[in-house]
């Protein structure tokens, strides 16, 4: 299942870079009347090079088009993605493949939230400005700005992430014990046990560049003018959010969240938006992780709140970075000379909530697990990169960073451990062993649930691409 696990998010995110905008449909997908899919006809078979474009599949209720499909196979092979069998069949089937998650993530209610998808849009942007070098020239290299990137990638991360929630609900329950793992492996061929890449274990030690009081006033005045305006009946809080919030992901939405616990809001944030009754009136200005927000109720539905808000982020200097860079920079040298351990710091000094209390130890969460080892591919790209040029031990000097909610920090780390690559062994690699167990198990549960599925819903298709050579059996009929 890892594999085509890796190759669906990889389909998915050409997607995103190719620009498209996928409609997860909510229709049933059951066969429908003959004169249902009249918006989505297949009879009429003009010549192939003579169609611009054209619906070449129907799934259920939902039409793929060939442009989706020759869009793809462009951005693949600018990517250099190969797909495992004839792409004339393969790109069109993974489309189709994502629909049935889709549907069924539908029937069983599962949702993203704005919050979510921001979040996951931010970070995306961020890793592919670490890549390039800057905003500017992403904005250069995709011909848009920042806010057109975010708005073109908003559902197709939705989507990516619904599809990847319904095949985790799917293999939830999925379980293997020891014993599993030992009897997977007692005959595997030497040339098929797993290769474990190079690990590394890592300490962070993070600080906050201070923001100017200068700056947070000008930002609450601004939230403070937005409240004027809607108190007013200048202006509707929606369509300030649109103009001003720095949420790109609820900003399009007017500022509007959607449903959401307690549990699901930074703690400020939901304590405000709950306390609100009257759909009119507007909250005081708050301060969260992310900035600062004001909020107006939509609606109230048992444990679960409905509002808008307005984010506005203060701008950090370039002189706070240095001052920053400075302080972490003597601190690091205080830590090579023997004054006190990196450990000690990170607990007194680090801003991270999420390691200085594990004396800054970063930990890798998985699907499967929770780890102090990393492959440098799944590190945030800056410490990747401070990491590269340390021996075990050693501290690295000051270095600048955007963490997962988009904030400037300025960070050193310690390297400690390295683990070369090798071969997995069972006795210093079981969670490998077990997750490979794992995998497979879930790719045969998913397989047989996605040829079920195709069994049981509405499938169409040009004849052309009735042929044999599909992943998964049941599309040709």
């Amino acid at each position: 299942m890892k594999k085509a696990y890796k190759f669906f998010v990889a389909f998915l995110s050409l997607l995103i870079l190719a620009g498209m905008s996928a409609k997860a449909g909510k229709a049933p997908f059951t066969a429908p009347e003959k004169d249902s899919t009249k918006n989505a006809r297949l009879d009429f078979e003009a010549p192939e090079n003579s169609v611009i474009d054209e619906v070449i599949w129907v799934v259920g209720d939902e039409a793929i088009l060939k442009s989706d499909v020759e869009a793809m196979r462009l951005q693949a092979e600018t990517e250099g993605v190969r797909f495992s069998g004839d792409p004339d069949l393969r790109i069109p089937e993974q489309i189709a493949v994502q629909k049935l998650f889709l549907h069924q993530a539908a029937i069983d209610s599962i949702e993203v939230t704005e919050s979510e998808i921001s979040q996951g849009v931010e970070e995306q942007i961020n890793y592919w400005i670490s890549l390039i070098g800057s905003r500017e020239k992403l904005e250069e290299y995709r011909k848009m700005s920042i806010t057109q990137i975010r708005q073109q990638m908003h559902d197709e991360y939705k989507n990516t992430q619904l599809a990847q929630k319904m095949k985790q609900k799917l293999v939830e329950d999925i379980q293997v014990t020891p014993s599993d793992v030992r009897n997977y492996f007692r005959n595997l061929p030497e040339d098929s046990i797993p290769y474990v890449p190079t690990e590394v274990e890592v300490e962070i030690i993070t600080r906050q560049p201070k923001i100017t009081q200068e700056e947070i006033n000008k930002i609450k005045d601004e939230l403070r003018n937005y409240t004027d305006r809607v108190t007013n009946g200048g202006s509707s809080f929606a369509t300030l959010a649109r103009l001003y919030s720095e949420d790109p992901g609820s900003a399009r939405q007017g500022g509007e969240l959607g449903y959401m616990g307690r549990g699901m809001l930074d703690p400020a944030f939901a304590a405000a938006a709950f306390n609100l009754t009257d759909p009119k009136k507007i909250s005081k200005i708050v301060e969260s992780e992310f900035g600062y927000h004001i909020i107006q109720l939509i609606d109230k539905r048992g444990d679960k709140v409905n509002v808008r808000h307005i984010l506005r982020k203060p701008n950090v200097s370039q002189a706070a970075i240095d001052t920053a860079s400075v302080k972490l920079d003597s601190l690091a040298a205080e830590i090579r000379s023997g004054k006190f351990s990196f450990e000690e710091a990170a607990t007194f000094v680090s801003d991270d909530k999420d390691t200085k209390n594990n004396h800054g130890v970063m930990v890798n969460t998985t699907e499967n697990s929770r780890t102090s080892r990393f492959q440098m591919r799944d590190l945030p790209t800056e410490v990747a990169r401070a990491v590269e040029g340390l021996k075990v031990g050693e501290v690295s000097n000051a270095f600048t960073m955007v963490n997962a909610k988009g904030k400037t920090q300025v960070a050193i780390v310690k390297l400690t451990n390295r683990i070369e690559g090798h071969k997995a062994t069972i006795t210093e690699d079981f969670q490998v062993m077990k997750n490979v167990v794992m995998e497979k198990e879930r790719a045969k549960l998913i397989r047989n649930w996605v040829e079920k599925k195709i069994k049981s819903t509405y499938v169409r298709m040009k004849d052309r691409y009735k042929k044999e050579g599909y992943e998964y059996d049941g599309w040709v009929r």
